[in-house]
């Protein structure tokens, strides 16, 4: 079984759902092919290898800097096309969720979006289908899917899967030419804007989300500071971007970002089904809702009915405390 997995870059350095996605191929036991697409990252391709890529092709392109939605996606057709995989993988970011369906298209294959969990069937006769578990009805079920076309997507949830190193060889690297031409990049991203020292909240392994319950933006402050004293990221809740108080990108729901952390703590949220949905998934959800009925306890590991004003601030004291910091 040979699976090609599309790993994700941004300014030469590998996102963390992308070693994620060539760990769970190798853990199939499949011959895994790593793909990298950019501009100057031929460089970095190697380091796959640890990861259980037995090959690396580097697809290069001086407009390919920043992302193309078209031409991505043909890109990591044209490699499934001429390397004939069993099976797609690709992360489901931001990005990988924007390009997967459209790789889907143009390689006529079925798709299985967002998955949690990977195997391979038990029936001998289908050794080399694999069985994708993913989440429905906004999180309150999990399926089984077994696609049938002959080639097949996955998209995988970051923080899911775990990356770990497990070869420790150098994989082979190979430049694949992709004929681009100018319609391929009609549509392109113009401009990136990073937050400095800010954490993403579909990669962090903590996440501090606040709600509407904080009753205005400046309360946020106690978010951002539970946030750094446990070493997260600060998630909001579509209530609280819809009011203008934070960005789209730190919105956790099912508008928003699906996560996936060891430690998601809700503050003043709620619990609506599209916020669920998107965290539910998480290893330890703790929530703080001075409402006993908030539907948010209905999926917490750990609940505190309490004022959030009162709690979070002495939360944080005790945090830095144990910490030392």
């Amino acid at each position: 079984m040979k699976i090609v997995v599309f790993a994700e870059q941004r300014d030469g350095k590998f996102k963390k759902p992308a070693l994620e996605a060539v760990t769970a191929a190798r853990h199939l036991g499949a011959e895994v092919v790593a793909l990298v697409i950019g501009s100057g990252v031929k460089e970095i391709a190697p380091v796959l290898g640890e990861y259980g890529a037995s090959k690396v092709l580097v697809v290069e392109d001086a407009r390919l800097a920043r992302y193309s939605t078209t031409a991505y996606a043909k890109a990591i057709a044209d490699v499934a096309s001429k390397e004939l995989p069993s099976a797609v993988f690709i992360p489901a970011t931001s990005m990988g969720k924007d390009c997967a369906p459209r790789v889907a298209v143009k390689l006529n294959a079925g798709l299985a979006a967002d998955c949690t969990a990977l195997r391979l069937a038990a029936s001998p006769m289908e050794s080399s289908d694999v069985i994708a578990t993913r989440p429905v009805y906004a999180g309150k079920a999990l399926t089984d899917v077994r696609l049938t076309s002959s080639q097949k997507v996955f998209t995988l949830r970051p923080n899911v899967f775990t990356a770990s190193s497990g070869k420790g060889t150098v994989a082979s690297v190979e430049i694949f030419a992709v004929a681009f031409d100018d319609s391929d990049f009609a549509c392109a991203v113009t401009e990136v804007t990073h937050a400095s020292g800010k954490l993403d909240v579909a990669e962090a392994d903590i996440i501090v989300t606040g709600g509407r319950g904080l009753k205005g933006p400046e309360n946020f402050k106690m978010i951002e500071d539970l946030a750094a004293a446990v070493g997260g990221a600060v998630g909001a809740s579509r209530a609280v971007v819809d009011a203008g108080w934070r960005p789209h990108e730190d919105q956790v729901g099912q508008t928003g970002k699906t996560v996936s952390p060891s430690l998601y703590v809700a503050v003043a949220v709620s619990g609506a089904i599209q916020h669920l949905a998107g965290m539910s998934s998480s290893k330890y959800i703790v929530a703080i809702n001075k409402d006993k009925d908030a539907p948010i306890f209905s999926v917490a590991d750990y609940g505190i009915v309490a004022d959030a004003f009162e709690i979070v601030p002495a939360l944080t004291r005790e945090v830095k405390k144990l910490l030392g910091t």
